[in-house]
């Protein structure tokens, strides 16, 4: 006997109906893209029994933030002593019908052999023809012809909250396919300074390295590289090099054998609330510039410490993480217009990018001898020329020997430290710092720049009375 739906029952079907229809259907994307997908094998030789597969935490993390960023290549080794040699998995995907392909930079390291594995079960000996530990991608090539390959996306036009597809080899099971949707664009990771990463909620596991992110046109825009966990294991936060990103340092590969990359000569940070306030902008934005690398592009244009890059030839940059990408890609001994907040005005500087030269910060502190407290509640001493040379401090600054509980600690000042202006005031000496100190006004934000681990860093306090 037939019966009459009630009007609630049939409106909750149309809705239910209308989810499942509005939901995509990744079997066409998958059918024509998943050949292009390989799976890579790697033997390479253990560096040390004691090596462990996790990445170490970046010194630079918050410390709330106790989960790793992780690089999820396969498994490697039997357990017990470490092997005389070590395999790894991950994935990759090709780029070209003569036998181009992408993967990661970690995936291949050190690699003494690199095997590819087709969809169609051929396994071809590939070699490397180039990578790049900055942008984590490398470049393979194999010999075959007419081989599947995936069309070359956008990832500027890819929006938040898009579907994306991964195709990889977690843990060692070929052409596994996950969804989810692009979380966010532009991300800065510790160790991936040259990267905007796209942070996207697929599910993605160790062996899934290398592999494509793959949107709706089943055009790949981005290489699977990082997880954000605590286990390993996936926790909804992955991570992807954009395409263009990857494609220009296959491009430079090809064509110069190795990868070049632009250079301002600033260290900058992010401008936070009490700097805005301090700088007095209107809220915060830009990438503050805390050192001036000497001989650099930025100073020989006249850029300045506490100035505020807020453009970069045209692109606005809102974090301090927008800058290096953008400037890592800009052709070396051409001009860019940098955009400044200086002292409240804006200015419009010209600056001809450099080569990113080789750097490498070493740094050790010793205690001083006690000189002063002041109305901050930190002691600070006048620095000896033994102590400039080992922290490597050319000229002026006092060196912080004690915090006191109180605004200094605070808002993050620490022993070690060396304390190197006060809003635009250079400080020469102690007595200069403390004379300075008794002088600044209440209830109002004020920049610090202090030198830590041989990096400069603004920092802002405000006195209450």
């Amino acid at each position: 006997m037939l019966k009459k739906l009630s009007y609630g029952t049939a409106l909750f079907l149309l809705v239910l109906n209308s989810a499942f229809a509005q939901l995509p259907d990744f079997t066409e994307l998958v059918k024509n893209n998943g050949a292009a997908v390989v799976n890579i094998s790697t033997t390479q030789k253990a560096p040390d029994q004691s090596a462990s597969n996790e990445q170490a935490l970046p010194p630079d993390l918050p410390p709330e933030m106790e989960e790793l960023f992780k690089h999820f290549g396969g498994p490697g080794g039997r357990g017990g002593q470490a092997p005389r040699e070590a395999s790894s998995l991950g994935s990759g995907f090709i780029i070209s019908k003569d036998g181009y392909l992408l993967t990661n930079h970690h995936v291949v390291n050190n690699a003494s052999e690199i095997i590819v594995k087709l969809k169609d079960r051929r396994e071809l000996v590939a070699k490397l023809i180039g990578s790049d530990e900055s942008t984590d991608v490398a470049l393979l090539k194999v010999e075959a012809k007419d081989l599947p390959v995936f069309e070359i996306g956008s990832p500027d036009q890819l929006q938040v909250g898009e579907w994306v597809l991964a195709i990889g080899t977690p843990f060692g099971f070929d052409q596994s396919v996950t969804a989810g949707i692009v979380s966010a664009k532009g991300r800065s990771l510790p160790d991936g300074n040259y990267v905007p990463f796209i942070q996207t909620d697929v599910a993605i596991n160790p062996g899934n390295s290398g592999g494509p992110l793959i949107n709706m046109q089943g055009k790949v825009v981005g290489i699977n590289s990082q997880i954000y966990s605590r286990s390993g294991g996936y926790m909804g936060l992955s991570f992807a090099i954009p395409i263009d990103v990857a494609m220009n340092v296959v491009e430079q590969i090809k064509s110069k054998g190795k990868v070049s990359r632009g250079w301002l000569g600033v260290q900058i940070q992010d401008v936070t609330r009490q700097l805005a306030e301090s700088f007095n902008m209107d809220r915060p934005h830009g990438a503050l510039v805390a050192k001036v690398i000497p001989g650099g592009p930025a100073e020989k244009a006249g850029l300045q410490i506490g100035d505020i890059i807020v453009e970069f030839n045209g692109q606005v940059i809102e974090t301090s993480g927008e800058l290096p990408p953008r400037v890592g890609v800009f052709p070396i001994d051409e001009k860019a217009k940098v955009k400044i907040i200086r002292q409240g005005e804006k200015q419009e500087i010209s600056v001809k990018i450099g080569l990113l030269p080789n750097q490498a910060n070493a740094q050790s502190k010793e205690a001083p001898v006690e000189v002063a407290s002041n109305r901050l509640g930190v002691v600070v001493s006048d620095l000896t020329a033994e102590q400039r040379q080992q922290l490597q401090v050319e000229k002026n600054g006092v060196l912080v020997q004690k915090v006191g509980k109180g605004i200094a600690m605070d808002n993050g000042i620490q022993p070690g430290d060396v304390i190197l202006r006060i809003q635009n005031n250079v400080i020469h000496d102690s007595a200069e710092f403390n004379h300075l100190l008794a002088k600044l006004p209440a209830n109002k934000s004020i920049a610090m720049l202090v030198q830590r681990n041989g990096s400069p860093i603004f920092l802002a306090f405000k006195f209450e009375k």
